[in-house]
């Protein structure tokens, strides 16, 4: 994946693309989705990654995908993990366990 730029978290999406263009307060919208206010702002201020169970009230909220949600969550979490330099030693391939039978 190696993207060099963070992904946008997707609470910051909820706050700028969706509550903010409607004037909907946190509160409101809490309630509207059926989740405490504590839950969607620390959603929204980026402090909670996205569930699958918001992903589902914010999709039928908006009229989208609970999977467009969750892919802004997945590739966030991927590129922080990606940031993190895990050192790994690689598997040996298919084509390695073939050439070493055939020298064997």
């Amino acid at each position: 994946m190696s993207t060099k730029r963070k992904p946008v978290h997707p609470g910051n999406v909820l706050k700028e693309d969706v509550l903010a263009p409607l004037g909907l307060t946190v509160t409101e919208a809490a309630t509207d989705l059926g989740v405490s206010r504590k839950a969607l702002s620390e959603l929204i201020n980026e402090k909670a990654s996205l569930s699958p169970d918001m992903a589902i009230r914010i999709a039928k909220a908006t009229k989208t995908s609970p999977e467009s949600w969750l892919n802004m969550q997945s590739k966030l979490d991927l590129w922080t993990s990606e940031q993190k330099g895990l050192k790994v030693i690689p598997f040996p391939t298919y084509s390695d366990s073939l050439h070493d039978l055939k020298e064997g």
